[in-house]
């Protein structure tokens, strides 16, 4: 009976639709339900789950009441930054001026955003002696700060209480902190909230205890969704649970949010914002704003979306997009060296069949290439070498620094801290990281942590082709039922877009298309036995990018997603290459 009522619910969702959600492991009508349809209140917790909430919302309703100098301290990414913003509309709501430290003012908010390449990731003891000459009593760190645990005893000395709000794994010692808020420290429900996911839940948990006494209106923040959302996109965390509910309201804001910044970043993109998707926010919005720390200053990124000037917003929105071209540019010079460092090792430009003659884990630098884009250069590695790699310049402090991703075989932080004596410092998630080396220790790293991921790796690589959705033929390109697939968005980590497997199409035309004749992207249009046809694309590849060389009339596998372009006002629906093997 069970059974036959959870057939007949599960019979009002297309056919299509009801497979990709049982490979989500949604098998009943109720469990499709909630997670088709989040509802706001059911599906975002109570912000007083987390342990120190009622305290870290008492010590800030204490400062704002007695006109103490504040300082908002946010990591220089696409989460930290966004949450800065977060709790600046929150001050205000509250009428608290807000403003870049150092502030002159003898009351109000500064805020400050290290700068990647000086200051490096986290609290410094620099900037908490410069908190303390400017007689800040209460910092609130945004997206770091849970390892920090001498530079907030230092604060602690100098009179300045800190909150932490952060979502990255503690160490053994946490912080002596007044307040922490991180779901990892805690009995909180949802443990993958990002660092804009955690600010959101103190403003959401503040609104609620002290909304009546503001007179602020009750679900104020939910206009702060567009900036928990961009972030939870953005930082690759689990879009499931909480963290679903939060990126499905914030795409929903995002789409009509009235930030004058936000707008014209997306007009200069030729983005429209009632249109906007979560591939607009990874691919287009997320570079430009990390581009602000990585070849400036993160202060750009954070104006950009706090401002509430449009000229201002322009002239960011067109500076931002400026300085992203330069990145790019740097990187594919960066590339360049590097696969001309790999031909000489044995390896090939895209990696393929000759990745065999690398080590286990690469591990390449040049203390020239800039520290701030190597986290791009190390993921553009490990796509085409399908390895985990570290990639390492030197800052302006002449410290040997980096980034490093995976592939997935290992967990990367796990492989450092296996290796910690190789570290000065490390940190990051899973499968994405930063670090730095003693001097005399980067010339053995790749050998060590060669030796490493053999003992820790994890069995059964993930394959794209095991994990295709669907295998079916190119007769499944249709708008009908792109919509069956739409209602499963917002996509990301925990919630990917589901993969088609095409077995035996063909090659019917290569097309190069791209920016004033450039060129660097695909377009090629299959068929299958059937006489279906279908266009597909792949953004900066070229024929050689795939393991064998794509000409016209061969046959291949292909593993794509449905992709529907707006470009020009113009509705086309695609499929976007994942892989052709």
């Amino acid at each position: 009976m069970t059974n036959k009522m959870t057939s007949n619910g599960m019979q009002k969702y297309g056919e299509l639709l009801r497979m990709l959600l049982e490979k989500r492991g949604i098998k009943d009508a109720e469990q499709a339900d909630v997670f088709l349809n989040p509802i706001y209140k059911r599906d975002l917790h109570d912000p007083f789950l987390m342990k120190d909430m009622e305290k870290a919302c008492v010590r800030l309703f204490e400062a704002i009441e007695a006109n103490e100098k504040i300082v908002i301290y946010a990591d220089y990414d696409c989460d930290g930054i966004p949450g800065a913003v977060i709790l600046t509309d929150l001050f205000r709501i509250l009428n608290v001026p807000v403003e870049v430290y150092p502030h002159t003012k003898d009351f109000g908010v500064g805020v400050y955003i290290p700068q990647r390449n000086s200051e490096g990731y986290g609290l410094n003891m620099d900037a908490i002696k410069q908190f303390a000459k400017s007689e800040i009593k209460l910092l609130i760190t945004v997206d770091l700060g849970i390892t920090a645990v001498a530079e907030v005893a230092q604060a602690q000395v100098d009179g300045i209480d800190v909150i932490i709000t952060d979502h990255h794994l503690p160490k053994e010692i946490l912080p002596r902190a007044c307040e922490i808020l991180n779901p990892k420290t805690d009995n909180y429900p949802e443990k993958m909230l990002c660092g804009a996911g955690v600010v959101f839940k103190f403003v959401q948990g503040f609104i609620k205890k002290y909304g009546e006494f503001y007179k602020i209106k009750d679900g104020a923040e939910k206009w702060m969704l567009d900036m928990a959302g961009l972030a939870t996109l953005s930082d690759m965390v689990p879009l499931v649970g909480e963290n679903r509910a939060i990126a499905y309201f914030g795409m929903k804001v995002l789409k009509k949010s009235p930030r004058p910044g936000l707008q014209k970043l997306l007009a200069k993109m030729n983005i429209d914002q009632r249109h906007l998707s979560g591939d607009d926010i990874g691919f287009m919005v997320t570079p430009r704003l990390n581009a602000a720390s990585r070849m400036d200053d993160p202060m750009r990124a954070f104006e950009l979306l706090a401002t509430e000037d449009e000229v201002k917003g322009g002239m960011l929105a067109n500076h931002l997009s400026k300085i992203n071209d330069e990145r790019k540019t740097l990187v594919t010079s960066i590339m360049r060296e590097v696969n001309k460092k790999f031909s000489a090792r044995g390896g090939s430009a895209f990696g393929g069949e000759n990745s065999d003659n690398l080590p286990e884990v690469i591990v390449i630098g040049n203390p020239k290439w800039r520290v701030g884009v190597l986290g791009l250069v190390a993921g553009k590695i490990s796509d085409a070498y399908k390895k985990p790699v570290f990639v390492w310049g030197k800052d302006e402090n002449d410290c040997i620094k980096g980034s490093c991703r995976s592939d997935g075989s290992v967990s990367i932080v796990e492989l450092m801290m296996e290796t910690r004596e190789s570290f000065i410092d490390f940190g990051g998630h899973e499968l994405a990281g930063g670090f730095t080396v003693h001097n005399d220790k980067i010339h053995f790293l790749e050998e060590t942590l060669s030796l490493t991921f053999n003992k820790i790796k994890k069995e059964g690589l993930y394959s794209l082709e095991k994990e295709a959705d669907f295998v079916g033929d190119l007769g499944v390109v249709s708008m009908k039922n792109w919509k069956e697939i739409e209602k499963l968005e917002p996509f990301g980590l925990g919630n990917q877009k589901p993969i088609f497997l095409f077995e035996g199409v063909k090659i019917e035309k290569i097309k190069k298309f791209g920016k004033n004749g450039s060129g660097e992207h695909l377009e090629i249009i299959f068929s299958d036995i059937n006489k279906n046809k279908a266009k597909a694309i792949s953004f900066f590849s070229g024929v050689d990018s795939f393991k064998n060389k794509l000409e016209e009339g061969l046959s291949v596998n292909l593993l794509a997603t449905f992709d529907l372009s707006r470009f020009r006002g113009r509705e086309e629906l695609r499929l976007r290459i994942e892989d052709i093997i």
